[in-house]
């Protein structure tokens, strides 16, 4: 029989491994929504350059199983619009602020992801041309199946809209198969874990549930968007080693909601 050449053995094998990858992991393609708060680490406010560098590992763990990644970050760190609005500036001046600041979190979360060698495109609703792509729901999906990450800055350009509602408007826009919400808590719990070390944690939820505890996680238009779209949304804590790779590769890890 006919040995075949080393190329060829080559080339098999990576053919098996990108086959054994692919089905290995449950998801193809992510929305990954990060809060800005989650950004400052143990700081008062702005951006923890450790913090930031190991989340950009945590995501490259990701990247090299050729999964497309899209990711939405709050500006809480920053600025949060409604903080502002409650101290007498105007609701959608405030807002706009905030918008500006989720832009200051991508360039920050670019560079850290670059720096890891995962490359990347900042688009924003906003346009701010200098540094950043417009948005176009075309270019973002081609970049995703080129292998860039793609980071959506200005929330959805909108005042009186949160991040949280833009993350699950680009997730829907480009067909992600799963909206995964990186936050500093494994779930979503009966009440603040953080407050009250009795609080119980689900596993998994309904949107119908959700909405009818008042569940405050992401806002109420981010849920019912979901539902209406079936699109699923995993809560998780993003500071725990390998919990992104885990979540994406189909373990139960925080807590599901879906219809």
């Amino acid at each position: 029989m006919q040995r075949m050449s080393s190329s060829s053995q080559k080339n098999s094998a990576l053919i098996f491994i990108f086959v054994n990858t692919f089905f290995q992991m449950k998801y193809q393609r992510i929305l990954l929504k990060l809060s800005g708060e989650a950004l400052m680490g143990n700081q008062t406010h702005g951006i923890d350059p450790e913090l930031i560098d190991s989340y950009a590992k945590e995501i490259k763990k990701v990247f090299d199983q050729n999964i497309e990644i899209a990711i939405v970050i709050g500006g809480g760190n920053i600025f949060r619009g409604v903080s502002g609005a409650s101290k007498g500036m105007g609701r959608v001046q405030a807002d706009y602020m905030g918008m500006l600041a989720t832009v200051i979190n991508g360039l920050a979360l670019q560079s850290a992801l670059e720096n890891n060698d995962v490359p990347t495109r900042l688009q924003t609703a906003i346009k701010i041309e200098a540094i950043a792509e417009p948005f176009i729901k075309r270019k973002a999906t081609r970049h995703l199946e080129k292998g860039r990450v793609v980071i959506f800055g200005s929330g959805t350009g909108n005042p009186y809209f949160t991040t949280d509602s833009a993350a699950v408007l680009r997730a829907i826009e480009i067909n992600a198969d799963v909206i995964l919400k990186g936050t500093r808590v494994d779930g979503i719990y009966t009440e603040d874990p953080e407050k009250n070390i009795t609080a119980t944690k689900f596993d998994n939820l309904s949107f119908e549930e959700v909405l009818k505890r008042g569940i405050k996680v992401m806002d109420t238009t981010a849920f019912t968007l979901s539902q209406e779209n079936n699109l699923p949304i995993i809560v998780f804590d993003m500071n725990t080693a390998d919990n992104l790779y885990n979540v994406v590769k189909g373990k139960k890890i925080g807590t599901r909601v879906d219809l």
